[in-house]
């Protein structure tokens, strides 16, 4: 290679699409690559990025919505927009290559890329792949997943590619959070960054039904979101429970060292992340998720040998408290989930991700 790669990770969207970006990013950048990072423009990727060295290209894209006329009127001239946008910004920095991390607003960058010639890496990292990602993976040299699962999802001449799925830097090996001492069983609570009110009540009504019985509550370590924490908190009052309730948490690797034993949600970096780090888990899929891929997220986990898959519909919270006091009575069972959750991870799925789209990459002269 005569010359640093340079590399346009398309990563707008959420979180769940921001961080792993931004974790190969990194990656790539260490790697000598000139990265730049293409966001969509939403409050929500701000905080996000902060500290980020790089570039950043902004491609305006708002989320589509296709129910009715009108939206999808909306919709394809939004993606129209994003389409034309895309292809100015990446002219001018001239990628050699493009990751994109799936969603919507993959869909200009990624069209633009093939205009242009550039080649295309794909990321997804639910077990079934979102609407993106399935209509753009002809588009793709090759789609990188974070489920082995995903690859009979796809088309079938698709070069699919296990990297498993970048998460958040410093989350493995952080020391548990203070003032959770080993020796307490310990129940982490979150339904992930922007909380859930249904998983945060049903968890408070099981703690409270917890209580009544002899082996009581466990110490309660519980992110309700900024939205929810306000309610839950008054919950925990009402019932005379004892519960650090935090609306967010910076310190989430110390937060998984501290738990026994996790309730939430069931997308896919929670997956990864509790993979990583190893707390068992009783996952609450979200119901009408996208394609029900919270779901199958949960079920591959489950199907491991690492997790327990309760669903909604048909959760109660005496049921949520049985299983609790039965994993809290069960510290073999809980040794094995951890076991086969710690074979999941990939520690090095950044590393890998750069890789793939380093060799992808059009280097050139």
């Amino acid at each position: 290679m005569s010359r640093s790669a340079r590399i346009v990770v398309a990563c707008g969207g959420t979180g769940g699409h921001v961080f792993p970006g931004l974790a190969t990013a990194r990656v790539l950048r260490e790697s000598g690559a000139e990265a730049a990072l293409l966001l969509s423009g939403r409050d929500v990727e701000a905080p996000m990025a902060v500290g980020w060295p790089g570039p950043v290209l902004t491609v305006h894209c708002p989320s589509p919505r296709w129910g009715t006329p009108a939206g999808a009127l909306r919709g394809a001239a939004s993606l129209t927009r994003a389409l034309a946008h895309s292809f100015r910004q990446l002219r001018a920095f001239r990628p050699d290559a493009l990751l994109a991390m799936g969603s919507y607003t993959s869909v200009g960058p990624v069209l633009a890329a093939r205009a242009l010639g550039v080649p295309v890496v794909l990321h997804e990292a639910n077990v079934i792949p979102g609407a993106a990602v399935a209509r753009l993976a002809p588009l793709a040299r090759c789609v990188a997943v974070s489920f082995a699962e995903t690859k009979r999802h796809l088309p079938g001449r698709t070069r699919v590619v296990d990297t498993g799925l970048p998460v958040r830097t410093g989350l493995a090996g952080r020391p548990p959070l203070p003032g959770f001492a080993p020796g307490q069983f310990t129940v982490l609570v979150t339904g992930g960054s922007q909380g859930s009110q249904e998983v945060n009540l049903l968890a408070v009504e099981a703690f409270r039904l917890l209580a009544r019985q002899a082996g009581g509550p466990p110490r309660i370590l519980h992110l309700a979101g900024r939205a929810g924490a306000p309610q839950v908190r008054a919950a925990y009052a009402a019932a005379d429970l004892r519960a650090e309730t935090l609306d967010f948490l910076d310190d989430m690797g110390g937060a998984y060292a501290a738990a026994d034993l996790c309730i939430g949600r069931s997308g896919a970096a929670a997956c990864l992340e509790l993979c990583l780090c190893g707390p068992p888990a009783l996952l609450i899929p979200l119901p009408g998720s996208a394609r029900d891929h919270q779901r199958a997220n949960a079920e591959a986990l489950a199907a491991a040998g690492a997790a327990e898959v309760l669903p909604q519909k048909e959760l109660s919270a005496a049921r949520l408290a049985e299983r609790i006091a039965a994993l809290r009575d069960a510290p073999e069972r809980r040794a094995s989930m951890r076991s086969a959750l710690r074979s999941l991870a990939r520690p090095d799925a950044a590393r890998r991700l750069a890789d793939l789209v380093l060799e992808t990459a059009r280097t050139d002269p």
